[in-house]
């Protein structure tokens, strides 16, 4: 880990809307899984750019993994969140790079550009103003625990600030090796009141790299009902999802940027 000047994140493997992470770092916990077990909640729909409002920017770049619009897309897909809005008055242009992840019952896995605002049921998302500044780079080989990289990241800030909640978003790209990921399909038709009801409802599949993962995390949940980790990934593969873990500990290989946010807002948290 070191901290260095934020490369331009614009570019392949990364692939952002905007060229770095910094300015008014923020994280969004908007939903959660609640909406989603036992029954999903259809009517669970939000707008990145009211998120943007929410958070206090009126425009930004806004990256994470949430769930894609089902009245969009017609049924249920995993969202990998990656769009810049220009402030009013911007010079900019929108740039919207997200993807979604949709199970096909004849072709697997469908990663399409999503080329929409609206999402549903839960995201968590990281939120600045997408400049250039310093930033943390991560780079790690060779994994030796049970732990996945996101996590090991997380537990490391756990274990030096404890309950003093530390939350961290940015990209990073598994340039070596295959990861485990999964896929939502369309909404099931039984209620899922168990692990082993979701995880069988659950589509999983194995991914090689290279990877572009989008990736929010908190070391602690000061009360908030947070979602501690969360990513969601795509590659030049047209395959993608929700990140679990890799599956090649030996020859694995990640290569990061993130910064720390300064805010945490809780948005529609469940009940």
């Amino acid at each position: 880990v070191s901290v260095v000047d934020c490369p331009d994140l614009q570019l392949a493997p990364f692939c952002l809307a905007a060229p770095g992470l910094c300015g008014n770092e923020r994280i969004a916990d908007v939903g959660g899984v609640p909406y989603l077990l036992p029954e999903p909640r259809k009517d669970k729909l939000y707008d990145l750019g009211d998120v943007l409002r929410l958070v206090g920017l009126p425009g930004g770049l806004v990256l994470g993994a949430g769930a894609a619009s089902h009245a969009v897309l017609g049924t249920n897909a995993e969202l990998m969140a990656n769009i810049f809005t220009p402030p009013q008055g911007g010079k900019e242009t929108v740039n919207n790079r997200s993807f979604s992840a949709r199970w096909d019952g004849n072709h697997g896995c469908v990663l399409e550009p999503y080329n929409h605002t609206e999402f549903a049921l839960l995201a968590n998302l990281f939120i600045s103003q997408g400049k250039q500044g310093k930033v943390l780079e991560v780079r790690a080989r060779v994994r030796t625990g049970a732990s996945n990289f996101i996590s090991c990241l997380r537990l490391a800030l756990f274990r030096n600030y404890g309950e003093k909640p530390v939350g961290l978003g940015g990209v990073f790209v598994m340039e070596e090796g295959e990861a485990k990921l999964h896929v939502m399909p369309h909404f099931s038709s039984r209620p899922l009141h168990s692990d082993e009801c979701l995880n069988s409802w659950l589509k999983f599949i194995t991914v090689p790299s290279p990877l572009s993962c989008l990736s929010v995390l908190v070391s602690h949940d000061p009360a908030l009902s947070l979602r501690l980790e969360h990513t969601h990934c795509f590659g030049p593969h047209c395959l993608g999802g929700h990140y679990h873990c890799d599956v090649t500990p030996h020859r694995v290989h990640y290569h990061g940027y993130f910064i720390p946010a300064r805010d945490i807002y809780r948005i529609d948290r469940p009940t």
